[in-house]
């Protein structure tokens, strides 16, 4: 290479390093999308509204939440996995992120391991073993007795094959080498109505809206997946206490991830707007009214939680044979 031709490459690469940096310096200079792959009003897309809002003061560009919802969260994903890595689409998911290729496999359109960047995991939404208020079912420890008693001796319910109710409950059974017999339905309000009426033993509800069917005497909490004991049922023992430690792990995940190969500027960029709006009294109080724990972690440790959530859920899929749900 001649002396000139090593100047120009050097001018050249200058050049794109120093507007790479610039653009970086500017993020954002337009407004974001934020897909959500569920429709508008639950509780992953509540959370995005609360966080979206404030970090649209942050950042000083719009936030814009979109739904998308369909084929379990899976529109919205794909899109997100299709688009420029340059911090202007950005997905805000929850477990069916990293169950859907585990049940699906190639047909789910991406790889989570792969095709994302992880930004931060905004929350968990804790699950809740419940049975029917007047059920003979009063511990972990009388449910297990009785699962035990024979094959499908005691019933779950569900919001649908694959969900996290569903997983819960199955990663409860193999951890106590018990077969339970699933019963989904379309939802979880739906499923909570059949225990209620007795006709399904119990089912592993997120706490989102359960105090409710608790103050009225509709349903009896067995147990609750957090890592210490619920205000909200405070005598209601934690997982741990029934003796399945761990068990806080399985609650759903709320998180914010971009594109593969998203820049570490933009990603820092919108770790700090997000962990600044989740250490907000008024944030905080917003999201733990929805019964949420607030995480808010780097994206380095959403990168490693992210690795154990799919490997964990792998292992319950393939050891009680879930099939996925394509009804």
């Amino acid at each position: 290479m001649t002396r000139q031709n090593f100047t120009r490459l050097l001018s050249v690469s200058l050049l794109a390093l120093c507007g790479w940096t610039h653009a970086a310096d500017v993020y954002p200079s337009k407004p974001i999308r934020l897909l959500v792959g569920f429709a508008a009003g639950g509780p992953t897309d509540v959370i995005a509204r609360v966080l979206a809002k404030d970090m649209t003061a942050t950042l000083g560009q719009a936030v814009v939440v979109e739904n998308k919802a369909g084929a379990s969260s899976m529109i919205a994903t794909r899109e997100v996995r299709n688009s420029p890595a340059d911090g202007y689409t950005l997905l805000f998911s929850s477990l069916g992120m990293n169950v859907n290729p585990i049940l699906l496999g190639e047909q789910a359109g991406y790889n989570p391991k792969t095709d994302f960047t992880p930004i931060s995991n905004a929350a968990v939404l804790p699950m809740v073993v419940v049975a029917a208020y007047d059920s003979p079912l009063r511990t972990i420890s009388d449910l297990l007795k009785q699962a035990r008693s024979k094959p499908e001796a005691v019933s779950f319910a569900s919001s649908g094959s694959g969900g996290s109710g569903h997983l819960a409950a199955e990663l409860l059974a193999t951890s106590a080498k018990a077969k339970m017999l699933h019963v989904p339905y379309k939802g979880n309000g739906p499923a909570l109505l059949e225990v209620m009426a007795g006709r399904v033993d119990f089912m592993i509800y997120p706490v989102v809206g359960l105090a409710d069917y608790v103050a009225t005497k509709r349903v009896h909490v067995l147990a609750v997946g957090t890592a210490k004991r619920l205000a909200q049922f405070p005598d209601a023992p934690t997982m741990a206490e029934a003796g399945f430690s761990g068990f806080e792990e399985t609650a759903p995940w709320v998180g914010l991830l971009g594109p593969a190969k998203t820049p570490p500027a933009v990603v820092a960029r919108l770790h700090e707007a997000m962990t600044k709006a989740l250490v907000k009294p008024e944030v905080r109080a917003q999201l733990e009214k929805l019964g949420a724990v607030i995480v808010g972690d780097t994206p380095a440790e959403f990168t490693a939680f992210l690795k154990r959530d799919y490997e964990r859920w792998d292992g319950v899929i393939k050891a009680a044979a879930v099939k996925a749900d394509l009804n």
